[in-house]
């Protein structure tokens, strides 16, 4: 594992007409993100996405020009950015050493991240996600990293931060470029979607984490209680009648209390907790309330919560 860093080049500053030495862009960070193909770009590109940066994938070196131009106005707005610019480009990407050298003369601040891996890492990664290298159209993944190594090297000289992937994860690279490359980095909130849905009307969509809970005393069968949904606390009182929901509580909360932060801490942004029973209009729909009511209050998650099929006619 490899990470060397170079300083990053001070913003340069002009005095206002009041005497007042400010910043002469509106931009305090911009990142430009190279490296080798399959060296984790895009892993590091959603790092910089989930910290608010202004983030653009597989921008030609030349329109990094333009870019930078339009960063050098506070009109704009955009205070931090990270573009991905690498041999995806084909030629228009030769010209990003230039493209630095113009940068730099003009005054603007900017970091390079160069992502590398070793070829054996490399391959392996291709040969896991079957895609064809972007220098190997017709020839052999070996041969197209060959090619992008020696088109690399004049960047790799040029990188403030160079960073070996090979035997790191995604999550173990998006700690390390979180504790590394972000400037005085905060912690983030993590954004936690409580969903409830109802099994028979289809499976959740891509929850991170799901909990089946046609087990509890459904309120269906009741006649007085079949219309209302699980935000009414008729239903929540018939479900607990017997103390299932408690119990299942009980169990639960220790659960999560645990999981949330371990997710927040590994950097994740989003998480997806689905809640299921049958129908999604009675069971789930109390437990997501619930979830959503015990962990937003917390100051380290944003909760949001929404259910599917509530609005759904009741069947008899």
């Amino acid at each position: 594992m490899e990470a060397s860093r170079r300083a990053p080049e001070d913003t340069p500053q002009e005095e206002g007409s009041d005497g007042v030495t400010t910043s002469r862009f509106a931009l305090t960070d911009l990142v430009i993100i190279t490296g080798f193909s399959g060296a984790g770009k895009s892993t590091a590109m959603a790092v910089f996405e989930d910290e608010g940066y202004f983030c653009v994938d597989n921008l030609p070196s030349e329109m990094i020009r333009s870019l930078a131009e339009l960063f050098r106005h506070g009109g704009a707005k955009i205070e931090r950015a990270a573009v991905v610019s690498d041999a995806r480009a084909r030629s228009y990407f030769e010209g990003l050493v230039e493209v630095l050298d113009e940068l730099r003369a003009a005054g603007l601040s900017h970091r390079v991240l160069f992502l590398e891996a070793d070829e054996q890492t490399l391959l392996t990664r291709y040969k896991e996600t079957r895609r064809r290298h972007p220098l190997a159209a017709t020839g052999s993944v070996a041969a197209g990293i060959a090619r992008e190594r020696a088109l690399l090297a004049p960047l790799r000289k040029r990188a403030d931060v160079v960073i070996d992937t090979g035997g790191l994860s995604a999550s173990m690279l998006r700690r390390k470029l979180a504790d590394e490359v972000l400037p005085a980095r905060t912690t983030g909130r993590l954004a936690i979607n409580v969903q409830s849905f109802g099994f028979k009307n289809g499976p959740a969509r891509d929850p991170d984490l799901l909990f089946d809970v046609r087990f509890l005393p459904n309120p269906h069968y009741e006649p007085e209680l079949r219309p209302l949904t699980g935000t009414d606390q008729r239903i929540v009182d018939f479900i607990d009648r017997d103390g299932a929901l408690t119990a299942f509580y009980e169990r639960l909360h220790p659960l999560l209390d645990y999981l949330l932060p371990q997710y927040l801490s590994e950097g994740k942004a989003h998480l997806v907790i689905a809640i299921g029973c049958t129908g999604g209009r009675h069971r789930s729909v109390a437990v997501a309330e619930h979830l959503a009511s015990r962990y937003g209050s917390s100051s380290d998650y944003l909760v949001e919560v929404s259910h599917r099929d509530v609005h759904r006619p009741e069947h008899r």
